[in-house]
Formats: C-alpha cells, sequence, structure tokens
C-alpha cells in the first residue's frame, strides 16, 4: 500500500467513477484500475460495488476510507510543518465566478509581492463547491458571498459590496442620478443563471412589484450579461468590481436608492487543518487589502476593461443576433 494508492481510492470514492477520478488525478483509467486492483489485492478485499456505470464502497471500502482521508491529511500537514518558513510553499485559493476576475488578480498581484517564493493555485468554483473543497482541504481559502454555512469552517466578512444598476446609455434611466425599483417595472432584467449566488442577492431586493419579470435571459458568464447591457437588450444588478467594465461607454452604472442593494463578500478556511504560516500571513495580506473596502477599485478597473470585448458601435444597425466574441 502506498500513498498514490490511497489517494487515487478516495478520488474515486469522491466522483463515484474511475473515469471521472482518472480525469482529475491526470493518469490514463487503465493506470488508475491497475493501482487499485494492486491495493485490493493486498488487502484482499473488494473496495468497490461496481454496477452497470455507477460504483460504491463497499463494507471493506467504508472502513479504508476513514482511515485513508486521515492518513493522508496527517502526511500533508507534516510535510507543510515541517517546510514551513511563513515564506514558501503552495496555497490553493478559489473564489466564486462573480468575485474571480475582478479580485483574484489584485490579490495574488499584492501576494506575488509580498511571498515572490510561494506558489499559489487558483480556480472558480460555485459557493456549494466551493464549501466543499475547503471542508476536505482541496483549497486552502476561499472567497465567496454570504450567506453561506459550513460544519468546521471559519467564514468571516471581508467587506461590504454594492450592486449597481447597469444599463445603456440608450435608456433614458440612464438619465436617472439615483433610479429605484419601482423604476424597474417595465424593464427586461437580464439574471445571470440559478447557480449563481449573485441571482438571490438580486432576487431578494428586486420584490414582485418592483419588476416585470425575473426570468427573461439566464446566462453563464457575467461579462456575457455585460455584452447583452451594451446592446440595450436589457439591464441588471451587478457588483460594484464588475463596473470596471464600461465596454468603451457603452454601459452605465447607477447607484440604486433610496436603499443601496449590497453583497457581503467574505473569506472561508478549514480550521481543523493545519494552518501554515504562509497560509496565516497570507490570509492577514488579504484582510489588511479588503479592510481599504474599495480604494482598489481603480486598479481592478486598469487590468480588466481593456479585455472586454468591443461591442458595435452606437450607430450600427442592431439585431437580435449577439455578434461574436473578438480576441
Amino acid at each position: 500500500m502506498d500513498l498514490g494508492q490511497l489517494r487515487y481510492f478516495l478520488k474515486i470514492a469522491e466522483h463515484g467513477s474511475f473515469t471521472k477520478a482518472a480525469y482529475d488525478c491526470s493518469v490514463s483509467q487503465p493506470a488508475l484500475s491497475q493501482q487499485i486492483s494492486k491495493l485490493e489485492k493486498e488487502l484482499r478485499q473488494p473496495l468497490f460495488e461496481r454496477r452497470g456505470r455507477s460504483i460504491r464502497l463497499t463494507p471493506a471500502g467504508q472502513v479504508l476510507h476513514l482511515r485513508a482521508d486521515k492518513i493522508l491529511q496527517m502526511v500533508d500537514d507534516a510535510k507543510k510543518q515541517i517546510t514551513d518558513d511563513g515564506q514558501t510553499g503552495r496555497i490553493s485559493l478559489s473564489a466564486i465566478p462573480t468575485v474571480a476576475p475582478y479580485l483574484l488578480p489584485v490579490i495574488l498581484n499584492r501576494a506575488g509581492s509580498l511571498f515572490p517564493k510561494a506558489d499559489f493555485v487558483i480556480s472558480e468554483d460555485s459557493s456549494g463547491d466551493l464549501l466543499k473543497r475547503c471542508s476536505n482541504g482541496d483549497v486552502d481559502v476561499g472567497i465567496l458571498a454570504l450567506p453561506a454555512t459550513a460544519k468546521h469552517l471559519t467564514i468571516e466578512p471581508l467587506f461590504d459590496e454594492e450592486l449597481m444598476l447597469a444599463l445603456s446609455p440608450d435608456n433614458p434611466l440612464s438619465q436617472k442620478p439615483e433610479p429605484t425599483f419601482p423604476d424597474l417595472r417595465d424593464e427586461r432584467l437580464i439574471l445571470l443563471r440559478d447557480t449563481h449566488c449573485l441571482v438571490d442577492s438580486i432576487e431578494s431586493f428586486c420584490n414582485p412589484q418592483h419588476r416585470r419579470a425575473l426570468t427573461t435571459s439566464r446566462i453563464e458568464q457575467l461579462t456575457t450579461l455585460q455584452l447583452l447591457i451594451s446592446l440595450n437588450q436589457g439591464i441588471s444588478l451587478v457588483p460594484k468590481m464588475a463596473s470596471a467594465i464600461t465596454l468603451n461607454g457603452r454601459i452605465t452604472y447607477r447607484s440604486m436608492g433610496p436603499n443601496r442593494p449590497q453583497r457581503t463578500i467574505a473569506l472561508c478556511f478549514n480550521p481543523c487543518r493545519y494552518q501554515s504560516k504562509l497560509l496565516g500571513n497570507f490570509v492577514k495580506a488579504v484582510r489588511e487589502l479588503c479592510s481599504q473596502g474599495f480604494p482598489f477599485q481603480q486598479e481592478i478597473s486598469n487590468r480588466i476593461d481593456h479585455l472586454a470585448p468591443t461591442p458595435p458601435r452606437p450607430n450600427q444597425r442592431r439585431s437580435n443576433t449577439i455578434p461574436p466574441m473578438q480576441n
């Protein structure tokens, strides 16, 4: 029995599939299956019960699952503690999609100057997946929006962020300094898919008497939503950090009155796992950066607006067809 076999075993149990586990481990399925066969031969017990395309743990597999998880956690923590000097090592950082493109580059730029010898692995996850990966140790630090709850995780607020009304300059509402929710009654509201926690925040503010419909469009990417808005295909509420994208002036952002909607951005980590000095220093740096509120808004703007797709010019004839994204 070796550690590699235990890692393969846990991945198969996690995904419930040899194919998905092999992909996640970056190995071929035959190679992964061979290692599991060796492990079963040594233990003289089958670890998985195969039923067609689905698999599940046998009683022996359930026992090993509990032990293997603890063994690998102890090994990983031992390595971290032995080599921990507060400057070197690896940190896995994940954020939800409506935060990652805007905040992570700023955080990593600051962290790169503070911890030049450290390696950072970044990813984007939905809130549910992020909390799960942070709980099982695949992610060291997560950044998401509240509300969020999970056992054994520390979740602490970082800052409050305003949700701003995004609309085309051609929309008459753009002439109002502070539109109100009743003003949106006859507008077409474009939303992200339900998998994004931002939708819950928006729907909590847009009660039924202040809107015509919330299901006119469902978009996967926030940049696609902004492109539609630039074409005057609808309006939406977007996080303030995303207002760095103006698409050459084709999107206007307005604060809502009288009570400005907002969301709370939070940090999460698992205090039950070994907390390296590097991780502690990194979390402290993130806290200090985010305690400034939004002084880093201009830094986000400088980094991202030129990367956004360019919409058609105002004098071009519009159609119902969305133009192709430019490289």
